[in-house]
C-alpha cells in the first residue's frame, strides 16, 4: 500500500513538473513576441528611402540563408507572402511567373519569403501554382521564425480565428510562424538597389491586395535603370 502511494505521489510530481516547464516555455515565447503589433493595420514597416535590414532565413533544405544588404552582388526584390495555404498568395505567385524571367535576365535577384516551415515551402502550394512556377527557379525561403518580418517591420500577432480556419481546412501549419509564434507577416514587395537602399515598397494590410506583376516589372526596371 505504501509503495503504491509513493508511485502515485511520484507520478503526480512528474506531471506537475512537466506542466510547469511547458507553461514556463510558453510564457517565454509569448513574452518574446508580445511586442508585435496586434494586427496588420498596426504594423510600421520600413519604407522607401530606408536601409534594408540584415536577416537570416532558411532554405528548403533547412540551411541558413543570410540576407546582407551591405554585400549585394545585384539589386534584389523581396516578396513576402503568408504561406502555401493562402489562396491569394498562390494567385500572386502564379501571376508573377510572367515577369520573373525578365527580371532575372535584367540582373535582378528575386527572393520570396514565406511563413511556412522549410520543407513545406513548395509542397504546400496549390498544385496549379506548382505547375505554373515549375522550371522558373523561384527562390522561396522560410521565415518561420519571422526574423525577416520583424526586421522589416511587417510582423504582427495572429488570432485564434486563423488557426481555427487552418484546422478546419486541414492545413499543416506546425513549425510555421503561426505554429511557432502565433505571428504572420504582412504581404510586401521591396525593391532594393545594390547599395542596400529600399527604392520602392508595396505593403498593404489587406492581404487580398497585391502588386500586379506588370507594375512590378515596370517599376523595378525604371528604378534600377534596366
Amino acid at each position: 500500500m505504501i509503495f503504491g502511494r509513493r508511485i502515485i505521489y511520484l507520478t503526480f510530481l512528474v506531471l506537475l513538473l512537466t506542466t510547469f516547464v511547458l507553461s514556463h516555455g510558453n510564457r517565454v515565447v509569448a513574452g518574446e513576441y508580445a511586442d508585435l503589433p496586434a494586427s496588420a493595420q498596426e504594423t510600421m514597416p520600413l519604407r522607401t528611402g530606408d536601409k534594408a535590414p540584415r536577416f537570416t532565413v532558411r532554405t528548403v533544405d533547412d540551411e541558413p540563408f543570410v540576407f546582407d544588404p551591405d554585400n549585394l552582388e545585384r539589386p534584389v526584390i523581396l516578396i513576402s507572402f503568408r504561406g502555401g495555404w493562402c489562396p491569394y498568395c498562390n494567385m500572386h505567385l502564379s501571376e508573377l511567373r510572367t515577369v520573373i524571367p525578365e527580371l532575372k535576365e535584367n540582373g535582378i535577384d528575386v527572393l520570396f519569403l514565406s511563413n511556412d516551415r522549410p520543407e513545406l515551402l513548395y509542397s504546400s502550394l496549390k498544385m496549379e501554382t506548382q505547375e505554373d512556377i515549375d522550371g522558373l527557379d523561384y527562390v522561396i525561403l522560410s521565415d518561420a521564425n519571422i526574423n525577416a518580418a520583424r526586421a522589416l517591420g511587417t510582423a504582427f500577432r495572429t488570432d485564434k480565428g486563423l488557426t481555427d480556419y487552418l484546422d478546419k481546412k486541414g492545413r499543416d501549419y506546425a513549425g510555421s510562424s503561426i505554429g511557432n509564434h502565433n505571428a504572420l507577416a504582412v504581404p510586401a514587395v521591396y525593391v532594393i538597389d545594390q547599395s542596400g537602399e529600399i527604392v520602392f515598397d508595396f505593403i498593404n494590410p489587406d492581404y487580398k491586395v497585391r502588386l500586379p506583376a506588370d507594375e512590378l516589372l515596370e517599376t523595378a526596371n525604371n528604378l534600377l535603370g534596366k
